[in-house]
């Protein structure tokens, strides 16, 4: 029967027949309900392809831009450019040894390559071409003439800042981010965007809109993320330097997996006006925008180039503290604390083997070190972290998914968001006598129940920062080193992971700015010790952890440096010691 057929039931004449309009009326709320769900989804699907649209265009005009200067410019050195450091990069530009021309076509020719590979690019910013005719002007700028890939998420006229989301999607920015403003004041050419993970809050690095990006070293593995896009581009040669965003380790954790360095500094030594987010007014896990590279010497020039008064103009909420050259290039030993397992998630083997390898060689240069332990993790991680991520139930979260699919590298890690709050707390009642770390986490996805609970969660984040400083004062730290998530895991699994997260997203709650030096590869011993991995619960966490990183010989794997708040250029020069203390070891 046709559902306008039940119409003809109704006589109007006499007592309404409730029944039968009712049917009636749900029938057609049905109809419409469906009609308006593919409406959506039909213009999702439109903003998905004019986003895909406009990335190939941009790409193929760059591939001819790139064709055209190589037929006019056939004695540019490729190889030599993308061979040296971004200091030496930064010095011959000044020095007229090379031209900004060739670095810029040389970067913009690798990076179309890798991103062939890889696809880890969302748009070449074809603006930077206006940018290269102009750059004489700012011959002055630190930054003269280098190439500059960003992340996503941050702000560049006219293009948008998707965060992997549909709903961001034909949404550009009306004006520069104030880090691509300052970048572009110190010389530098912002020319490409690179690729995230569905809403950032994942470390995989996957999306409906732009794919799935793959890592520089076994396309079978995850580039990590947020700043996945970042981490492959500059891994596979492609970018001598970009900037990317961390929340709960998204610029450490693609540059560990990817073999490069990277930095988050303390919350809002850099400016974040003009970027994108989807949990915007989350307080309690702070999020940083910071440099990657493949030296640390790199980060630091960074650091140096945006911390000007250009920046304290433009931003004044940004505290105006340039950067401390005396700080970083000190020589002084260090008094070092360490810890190799968090007592929450086992580090891999080549993860303990890497922190061990790393405190012997600053033992030998004639550092201190000292054991530690951050205090109480385990109610850190979910009263503190998890609690505080969820404040809102993932609310926010959930309705930036809204209105598309799911990325397959999300949808596990999302299954309980939107369960309700009381089933959350009868499945955490039910789970915690098997298995307490996960039980633990559910009853934490419940979030706050008030706004006076979320006020006493804000009161226990800063008691826990000044416990834990308490206790670094007590063992007269300068600064910690500690394991770094590694290897790169396999497609997939960092979605089911998140209690990997302990070694980094710690260091957002409480503030402290952390990097990451790649000083190893995994080996064959690795592997074979991984097939024993047992972890610190043997729950299924621990088991999916084993599964995740395995198969991962060769793979780069890092060590985490860690200072206290404000004191980014410690941090910096503790990382510039182990780097240097490596390279020495292998030559």
């Amino acid at each position: 029967m046709d559902r306008m057929d039940n119409f003809d039931q109704v006589n109007f004449g006499a007592e309404p027949n409730w029944t039968v309009i009712l049917t009636a009326t749900a029938c057609g709320t049905g109809a419409l309900m469906l009609f308006l769900n593919w409406f959506g989804h039909k213009q999702s699907w439109k903003k998905i392809q004019r986003a895909k649209a406009r990335k190939e265009t941009s790409l193929q005009r760059a591939e001819l831009a790139v064709l055209q200067f190589n037929e006019s410019h056939p004695e540019t050195d490729t190889s030599l450019i993308l061979s040296l450091s971004l200091a030496e990069l930064s010095k011959q530009l000044k020095g007229g040894t090379l031209t900004p021309e060739a670095v810029f076509h040389s970067y913009v020719e690798k990076t179309l390559e890798v991103n062939r590979r890889l696809n880890c690019c969302t748009e070449v910013l074809l603006e930077s071409w206006d940018q290269l005719e102009d750059i004489g002007s700012h011959k002055d700028g630190l930054l003269y003439g280098v190439p500059v890939s960003i992340k996503d998420n941050i702000g560049y006229k006219g293009h948008d800042s998707t965060c992997g989301v549909i709903c961001k999607l034909d949404l550009p920015a009306t004006g520069d981010s104030v880090l691509v403003e300052v970048l572009k004041r110190q010389g530098a050419i912002p020319f490409v965007k690179t690729n995230v993970p569905q809403s950032l809050l994942s470390y995989d690095c996957g999306n409906p809109i732009y794919g799935l990006t793959l890592n520089p070293h076994n396309p079978q593995k995850t580039p990590g993320g947020s700043s996945g896009g970042e981490g492959a581009l500059i891994g596979g040669g492609g970018s001598v330097l970009g900037m990317g965003s961390d929340i709960g380790g998204s610029i450490r954790i693609p540059s560990s997996f990817c073999g490069i360095c990277g930095f988050k500094p303390t919350a809002n030594r850099l400016s974040s006006r003009g970027a994108s987010s989807c949990s915007r007014g989350q307080k309690s896990v702070l999020s940083s925008f910071g440099p990657m590279a493949r030296d640390v010497d790199g980060l630091a020039l960074c650091m140096q180039a945006l911390l000007c008064d250009h920046m304290f103009r433009l931003d004044p909420t940004v505290p105006p503290i340039p950067f401390n050259q005396q700080v970083y290039q000190h020589s002084k030993p260090l008094r070092i604390g360490y810890y190799e397992n968090d007592g929450y998630a086992m580090p891999s083997p080549s993860m303990g083997r890497a922190l061990r390898e790393t405190k012997a060689l600053l033992e030998s240069a004639g550092h201190t070190l000292v054991p530690f332990s951050l205090p109480r993790l385990s109610y850190a991680m979910h009263e503190l972290v998890l609690r505080g991520f969820s404040g809102d139930g993932c609310a926010t979260m959930l309705s930036n998914l809204k209105g598309g699919p799911v990325d397959p590298s999300l949808r596990v890690q999302i299954i309980p968001y939107g369960l309700p709050r009381t089933v959350k707390k009868i499945l955490s009642i039910l789970i915690k006598p098997i298995f307490p770390r996960i039980g633990a986490s559910m009853e934490s996805l419940c979030g706050a129940s008030s706004v006076q609970d979320l006020w006493r969660q804000h009161a226990d984040v800063e008691d826990y920062m000044h416990e834990v400083m308490a206790e670094w004062r007590r063992c007269e730290l300068d600064v910690l080193l500690c394991p770094m998530m590694g290897p790169a895991y396999n497609h997939n699994y960092p979605g089911k992971l998140t209690s990997a997260l302990s070694y980094t997203i710690m260091y957002n709650l409480l503030n402290f700015p952390a990097g990451v030096v790649p000083v190893s590869t995994v080996t064959a011993e690795d592997e074979e010790e991984l097939r024993h991995y047992k972890g610190n619960y043997g729950d299924l966490w621990d088991k999916l952890y084993r599964k995740a990183v395995t198969g991962g010989e060769g793979l780069p794997v890092a060590v985490q440096c860690v200072a206290l708040p404000w004191q980014d250029e410690l941090c910096l020069r503790f990382m510039r010691e182990v780097e240097r203390l490596f390279r020495e070891m292998k030559k």
